[in-house]
């Protein structure tokens, strides 16, 4: 193994100024004065004059330049020629609207900064060594993931190419050399590596990228550990004798072992992402040559953009359109609803479930009551010590009950265990926070956002996590006595715990608050406390003044639930070469489980006692035991979408900034609804008084037997509404491989008035022999607009 970054390299020489991320606000190629801001340009490729050899040579030329005070030329920071056609600038605001002028400009949107979704998975998936999935498939040996995120670590056991066949040849790939990053970095497990700070640096300039203060690389390497932890938990080498200071010890392995990893680093440390640089890490992705793409990233503004202005939807129809399966977070805004994003249907949306592993800690109280948590702290216990307990909110006001910087007096906090409210500033910040201030242990109390949804943490001081009615209890004991005490136990690692899966408490919910009739999450993978492999360049509390060092890390949030679909589709590209991107989302869809390890329905972790819908888990939790013979797909082509893309109002040339060439919406003899996508979910809309629905839909046999028979059967959770299909009984045979059937779904409710919730249930087509192919139906009622 390679030795470690850290023992070659002084750390203190990590510590970057990175002068060529510092392009001036002023400058050639502003076109006019006022402030300078980043847009890109989706530009008709096809306009490109045949005088000029390459689509950047006409961008920089006379073509582009602009017309006021000077024809000064245009200086892109991003060309894309592969997903996107066009370029990013960063231009004047008058200077954009001239270049929105251009008669062979499609379309300009502003520049966004997005942010990230923050071993024994596999197993808990389903996968076993030497059988099924991983067997067929060789591991995902011939597949290649690539991950657009904070870069990677390279020297981690977790991307070692020991016992590697050598890299497929079909790799277009490279490594970009850079800051502690040499082309030998890269090796037949990490066979790309690049970075993209065009956008980053055009955004925040010199000024704003030295006061970060944090470590950071001007190359594919991992300052932050995000990119590092979702590559490895896609594909991550088998690595034995792994864990997180003590918890979680055993072997590490990605979901897709032997599959290559490819590191497209447009995330950095403490400033996000940019939707140029994101851009930018799609297009070299798909011409580099990767199968699948993780993209742990989300949100921009915080509304829903049209998926013509959303470079995410926009990349990863390119990548899709040309054979590669797009894995993304769904978002860890819930579990409010309507908080789900990444809503375009050719995505794989992933939400977060829990597995049957925890960290459990516990909390004695002095009247002897005992309280249940969770931790990750690893450092000297407090050995049953009885000490003071306090709660800063009673005294020091909103700020100091959230145990913010600054905002707790260490006369009152010295030598007590603390009590934080979680909320408006990092978990373990608020320890450091206490720590700093003199206190020796902390509780961190969940509120009403989060409920009873707990994760561990690799705190810096004894601490650990509890639910809001614990909290709320701890608070009132507090409160209430006279001289109160508590310590705190932690109990290392179990497995085996029931429930799970349960749908984590962040997990970002549905309905799809874009377009309704297609539901989202799609699935829910596992994404709380995901042990893979971490940076070397900051502690597992990512926080600047930790100083601990580990190998791997654990860590929850969707970020971590997406990279596991990633390596499951790497996975069934393995074992079915010929799938469609949507075929392996059928797969994973149509087989995900919606019951626990003990028999019964998933439930909300969030609420104890709720019992999830498709609005939490989508299709359910992913299961590759089955999706690696799910029966039945249904599969979508570049027609499909564009007719529903038609469908929900989008113009002709709307629609082409995301096909890349001109399109004609379909003249159909019926009107075209978006639940008409053939989806292997069920979403259907009433709007008003509209109270009677068909959606269409189209089967293909993906089974071994080329004659089958499959008979419907569909359950409805209440009898207010009624679902019929026609035909009832599907017959494959060598000559007809798809069969298509109709599904009306009716209301009995005399008014849309009397329809008060969603309404859920599942259609499933068996053929008897093993293959039950299940889509959740969805019902809702909008009112019109």
């Amino acid at each position: 193994m390679a030795a470690p970054f850290h023992s070659v390299l002084p750390l203190v020489l990590l510590v970057l100024l990175i002068p060529t991320l510092s392009r001036a606000v002023g400058g050639s190629g502003a076109g006019g004065g006022g402030e300078r801001r980043t847009y890109i340009f989706r530009v008709d490729h096809s306009a490109k004059p045949s005088v000029f050899p390459t689509h950047a040579h006409w961008y920089s030329s006379a073509a582009f330049a602009s017309t006021a005070g000077g024809a000064d030329p245009l200086e892109p920071l991003h060309v894309y020629d592969t997903v996107f056609h066009g370029f990013s600038a960063s231009v004047s605001a008058s200077r954009a609207d001239e270049l929105r002028g251009h008669p062979a400009v499609l379309a300009a949107f502003e520049d966004q900064v997005r942010t990230l979704h923050t071993t024994r998975s596999p197993q808990f998936l389903g996968l076993r060594a030497r059988l099924g999935l991983w067997s067929l498939a060789d591991y995902g040996s011939d597949v290649i993931v690539g991950v657009l995120d904070t870069g990677v670590w390279p020297e981690r056991r977790s991307l070692s190419d020991r016992n590697l066949p050598p890299v497929p040849s079909r790799w277009r790939g490279g490594c970009d050399e850079g800051t502690g990053f040499s082309e030998s970095s890269c090796n037949r497990k990490l066979v790309g590596a690049r970075f993209f700070s065009q956008g980053h640096a055009a955004h925040y300039g010199l000024a704003a990228t030295a006061s970060n203060g944090s470590v950071e690389f001007m190359s594919p390497r991992d300052a932050d550990g995000h990119g590092t932890h979702t590559a490895t938990t896609a594909a991550g080498s088998v690595a034995y004798d792994a864990s997180m200071e003590g918890y979680a010890s055993g072997v590490a392995k990605g979901v897709a072992p032997k599959a290559r990893v490819a590191a497209y680093k447009v995330c950095w440390k403490g400033a996000g992402c940019l939707d140029s640089d994101i851009l930018a890490g799609f297009d070299r992705a798909v011409a580099d040559g990767v199968d699948v793409i993780s993209v742990s990233i989300g949100g921009g503004n915080g509304v829903a953009s049209p998926f013509y202005l959303d470079p995410i939807a926009i990349g990863a129809y390119g990548a899709v359109s040309r054979g590669v399966f797009v894995a993304t977070s769904a978002g860890n805004e819930g579990p409010t609803g309507m908080s789900v994003t990444n809503l375009a249907p050719w995505l794989a949306t992933v939400g977060a479930g829990t597995i049957d592993r925890n960290f459990p800690a516990e909390i004695v109280l002095g009247d002897g009551r005992r309280m249940s948590g969770v931790s990750l702290y690893s450092g000297k216990p407090l050995t049953n010590t009885m000490l003071p307990l306090f709660y800063p909110g009673r005294s020091g006001g909103l700020s100091a009950s959230l145990c913010m910087e600054n905002s707790i007096d260490p006369s009152l906090v010295s030598g007590k265990i603390v009590i934080c409210d979680r909320g408006s500033s990092p978990r373990v910040a608020k320890g450091m926070v206490v720590k700093e201030a003199g206190g020796i242990a902390m509780v961190l109390a969940n509120g009403a956002a989060n409920g009873e949804g707990l994760v561990g943490d690799a705190h810096v001081l004894p601490a650990c996590s509890v639910g809001e009615n614990e909290g709320d209890t701890l608070k009132a004991y507090a409160a209430n006595t006279t001289n109160p005490t508590a310590t705190i136990n932690f109990r290392g690692t179990v497995i085996g715990v029931k429930p799970a899966p349960v749908v984590a408490s962040f997990s970002a919910r549905g309905p799809n608050g874009l377009v309704p009739e297609i539901l989202k999450p799609d699935f829910i993978a596992p994404g709380v406390n995901i042990l893979a492999a971490w940076t070397g360049a900051t502690g597992p509390t990512g926080l600047e003044s930790d100083p601990r060092r580990t190998e791997f890390n654990i860590l929850s949030g969707t970020s971590m639930a997406c990279p596991h679909a990633s390596g499951a589709a790497a996975l069934l590209r393995s074992a079915h070469p010929d799938w469609s991107p949507a075929a392996i989302r059928s797969a994973l869809m149509t087989t995900a489980v919606v019951t626990d390890n003990r028999g019964e329905a998933v439930a909300d972790e969030a609420e104890p006692g709720r019992v999830a819908t498709p609005f939490d888990y989508g299709a359910g939790h992913i299961a590759l035991g089955k999706a690696l013979d799910p029966g039945l797909v249904y599969d979508i082509g570049d027609d499909d979408y564009v007719a529903f893309m038609c469908s929900i109002g989008y113009e002709a040339n709307a629609i082409q900034v995301i096909t890349h060439k001109p399109v004609a919406c379909p003249a159909t003899s019926r009107k075209p609804s978006g639940s008409d996508l053939n989806y292997p979910s069920i979403s259907v809309v009433f709007y008003g008084g509209n109270q009677s629905k068909t959606v269409l839909r189209t089967a293909t046999n993906a089974g071994a037997q080329a004659s089958a028979t499959y008979k419907v059967r569909v359950e409805m959770a209440t009898s207010a509404v009624s679902v019929t299909v026609n035909p009832e009984k599907l017959v494959f045979s060598p000559t007809a491989k798809k069969q298509s059937f109709a599904v009306t779904v009716a209301s009995s409710s005399s008014s849309p008035a009397a329809a008060t919730a969603p309404v859920y249930g599942h259609l499933v087509w068996s053929d008897g022999g093993g293959h039950d192919v299940r889509s959740p139906i969805v019902v809702t009622w909008l009112q019109p607009m």
